[in-house]
């Protein structure tokens, strides 16, 4: 059976259903209503209908379906509906006592292997449907991807213009809340959850403490401590982002640097690893990534593979990776 066109009745299904509705219906008139009460049009049986008024001895059941069916079959979609409507009330089809006694045993038969090849048919509609389902979820996946990736590349471009921004700016404060923001981005880029800077103050309001960021890795919170100063980064701030975590349980650290870090600053940090993980950047790792486009997550998974396996908190993407 071929199903070129989901719009026409394969050619056996026709020639079935040519033999088939004159053998069910004993009248010549009976096949006329029979093929009007499933739907098609009176365009169609006119010319029959006329026939039978003016000679029913050249009226023919077989031919008058022949007739009618073939053209219902070449109207394609457009007779759809009515060509369904016909194989439903012949696969219903029960009570072949109305039959002439001669055709019952052969309309039987023959609404048998109509059944047959309807489902047959319905498989095969079923499985092209499954097919065409499938290629376009993967069609609409795809383009989802392709604009989810249209769209990170558009955010790399622009973070890197601002961090270029940056390099540019004279005054030390707003570098450095320039590149708290430009790091928030970064993470939520990458789908990162993050907490933008926030202070904690006491019940006067005083601040006690500045947090510059906290994100989440793999269920991993981490400070985010951020400096960009003229010289490497020291042991008294870095104390301070140590007394941080320590203050709070199960939390990590991470300290970025535009200037580097001084040698007791890594050293503290090296110690501290026997307590919790710390781990420290620079800024031109920052500005590897936006040049590669990398996952900063996975930048920040490696740098705490080894902190706690090597024991080594500060490691440079680039170089040391």
């Amino acid at each position: 059976m071929r199903h070129d066109d989901a719009y026409h009745w394969p050619p056996e299904l026709l020639e079935l259903m040519i033999e088939t509705v004159p053998r069910l219906i004993r009248s010549k008139e009976g096949v006329i209503t029979f093929l009007r009460g499933a739907g098609v049009s009176e365009q169609l049986l006119a010319p029959h209908w006329a026939l039978l008024a003016s000679d029913p001895t050249k009226v023919n059941k077989f031919k008058i379906a022949r007739s009618v069916l073939g053209r219902l079959n070449e109207q394609g979609d457009t007779a759809l509906g009515v060509r369904r409507a016909l194989l439903k009330r012949v696969t219903e089809f029960e009570n072949f006592s109305s039959c002439w006694p001669e055709d019952q045993l052969k309309a039987e038969g023959l609404v048998a292997q109509i059944r047959k090849v309807v489902n047959a048919k319905d498989s095969f509609t079923r499985m092209q449907q499954e097919r065409d389902t499938e290629r376009r979820d993967r069609l609409a996946a795809h383009q989802t991807e392709r604009k989810k990736a249209e769209a990170r590349r558009a955010r790399f471009t622009d973070l890197r213009n601002r961090l270029a921004v940056l390099f540019k700016e004279d005054d030390p404060y707003a570098r450095g809340a320039g590149l708290e923001v430009l790091l928030n981005d970064l993470f939520a880029t990458d789908g990162v959850s993050i907490r933008e800077a926030f202070a904690i103050r006491d019940e006067e309001g005083v601040t006690h403490e500045q947090i510059d960021g906290v994100i989440e890795v793999d269920g991993n919170q981490y400070i985010v401590e951020v400096k960009w100063w003229g010289k490497p980064v020291d042991i008294e701030p870095m104390s301070r982002q140590i007394v941080r975590v320590m203050s709070r349980p199960e939390v990590r650290g991470l300290f970025i640097s535009a200037s580097g870090f001084t040698k007791p600053a890594v050293g503290a940090c090296k110690d501290f690893l026997a307590h919790r993980v710390v781990m420290l950047g620079e800024l031109r790792e920052v500005v590897l990534l936006l040049e590669r486009e990398a996952d900063i997550a996975e930048w920040v998974r490696e740098k705490a593979r080894q902190a706690t396996i090597e024991r080594l908190p500060l490691v440079l993407l680039g170089e040391d990776f």
